[in-house]
């Protein structure tokens, strides 16, 4: 598809401010930019908090510390894995005639 002619465009604006009157869309452009703003403070504080998350690993010690508590979280996430395969391959053996209990 292309993209609407600017003579298009000026009709599709002028439709909208008869139907909505100038009131209405300045304040609904209002609030667009509020949440705009309001977005990209979220981002902002988010990037600050990851960096403030990141440990800082300084010496083998701290090093070696990090690769434990990520090696144990590895198994207790294959743990949880194999549990829940064997809770999936475990079968109903009930009969479904019932004629049969």
């Amino acid at each position: 598809m292309h993209a609407p002619s600017p003579m298009a465009l000026l009709l599709i604006a002028i439709v909208v401010l008869v139907l909505f009157g100038r009131g209405k869309v300045s304040s609904l452009m209002g609030e667009v930019g509020k949440g705009i703003t309001a977005f990209k403070k979220g981002v902002k504080d988010g990037a600050e908090e990851d960096k403030a998350e990141t440990p800082a690993l300084d010496t083998p010690e701290d090093i070696a510390r990090a690769r434990a508590e990520l090696a144990a979280e590895r198994a207790k996430l294959d743990a949880e894995r194999a549990r829940t395969t064997a809770d999936g391959t475990l079968r109903d053996v009930t009969p479904n005639d019932q004629t049969k209990l």
